[in-house]
């Protein structure tokens, strides 16, 4: 099964990905996560998108559609994959469904998961301190939301017609989200 989660930074795609991944035994794919890992192992990469991810921008889609495709068509993860934050862009939501048909798997599940900006705010303040991470500062997350609620509105439009497209309460509790998302999975 694939899923993707998307929602605005701080909306709890990660804590759901890592959930799913235990439950259904799969792979996550957080972009964050692999440009954080670039920007930590010092590549080529990693240089290139410092600057950007600690001013709050985007990395661009070149550079992310690259990292993801390598997973895409890994056979140990095939139909086994959770994306968490990908695609951002319509551009990236293309890509993403070409190396999709190319790999012959599809995309089961689309969970848009949806929160208000104080939300967003109260549980990145939160995280800052609980797992200290560089690009969770206010005016960072504020940067972040805005061109997150920018770049992505495309995207929701892109997937919204989609059959397996489900919009979830992203202001709840993490039980209850975990729950309405375990009731439309069915697994």
């Amino acid at each position: 099964m694939n899923i993707i989660l998307f929602g605005p930074p701080g909306a709890g795609k990660g804590t759901q990905s890592k959930y799913l991944v235990k439950k259904l035994n799969s792979f996550q794919i957080s972009t964050g996560e692999l440009l954080r890992n670039e920007i930590k192992n010092n590549t080529d990469i990693g240089k290139k998108i410092i600057n950007d991810m600690n001013d709050g921008k985007f990395v661009s889609d070149e550079i992310v559609n690259d990292l993801i495709q390598e997973y895409i068509f890994d056979p140990i993860k095939k139909n086994r994959l959770i994306f968490d934050g990908y695609p951002r862009s319509v551009s990236q939501a293309k890509n993403l469904n070409k190396l999709i048909e190319r790999s012959n798997q599809k995309i089961d599940f689309i969970f848009f998961l949806n929160v208000k900006k104080d939300v967003i705010i109260k549980r990145i303040e939160n995280r800052k301190v609980l797992e200290n991470r560089s690009d969770d500062n206010l005016n960072t997350i504020l940067k972040r939301y805005d061109k997150y609620m920018e770049t992505t509105k495309p995207v929701l439009e892109f997937y919204s017609k989609n059959p397996n497209f489900k919009e979830i309460d992203g202001n709840q509790e993490i039980d209850e989200i975990t729950r309405k998302i375990d009731a439309f999975i069915n697994v």
